[in-house]
């Protein structure tokens, strides 16, 4: 077995979140948006109670599939075709929310305030949002906008992406009544891109 047959293609930062013991042994994880499942195989093999959605019908068939192969008592509802913003989990059904790359698509501030609040309640009291998404922090100079007033912009790189920054994720925080586990931290790739952490206790 390698780390990456362990692992998968586990991101780095929520690598960091295993390693620090904040995602207890048993615990029940929701991850929404969950692609193809790179964030939860070494979940999936360790037995956590994992649950996701995502709007691809094609991922979540591949989602259950690796389900079945590395956790077959875990059942296949678990993962589901729906929006972030529309999931049919219950509320307070997590210990953890994860949220990788899938915030800064969000279409404009309505949707991306919707898709917060969804993770948020079925979030448990106590229980952790760890989110990977895109920012202006460290390139503010470098992005365009491309709606008026909006988040929605360009990045140097050619994507166009919503953007947070700083103040917002704070912001947000506070009117969730959560509170900051860890400072915002973001990498800058080459000055084309900047992905920020974010995580929350509630």
């Amino acid at each position: 077995m390698s780390l990456v047959d362990d692992f998968g293609e586990i991101d780095i930062y929520l690598f960091d979140q295993l390693l620090r013991a904040r995602i207890r042994p048993g615990a029940r994880v929701v991850d929404a948006g969950c692609g193809s499942g790179r964030n939860i195989v070494y979940l999936l093999r360790q037995g956590y109670e994992v649950f996701g959605a995502d709007a691809d019908p094609v991922a979540v068939q591949h989602v259950r599939r690796l389900a079945a192969a590395l956790a077959p008592n875990l059942p296949a509802e678990n993962f589901v075709v729906a929006p972030v913003e529309q999931m049919p989990f219950p509320d307070a059904i997590a210990d953890v929310v994860l949220s990788s790359a899938v915030l800064h698509f969000a279409r404009d501030d309505r949707q991306f305030d919707a898709m917060v609040r969804e993770m948020w309640r079925v979030l448990k009291p106590g229980g952790m949002l760890w989110a990977r998404l895109a920012s202006t922090i460290g390139i503010e100079g470098e992005v365009r906008g491309i709606l008026h007033g909006g988040r929605w912009s360009l990045l140097p790189d050619g994507s166009e992406r919503y953007l947070v920054d700083e103040a917002l994720l704070v912001e947000i925080t506070q009117k969730l009544g959560g509170r900051l586990l860890d400072p915002i931290k973001t990498t800058v790739v080459s000055h084309q891109r900047a992905m920020t952490t974010w995580v929350v206790a509630r």
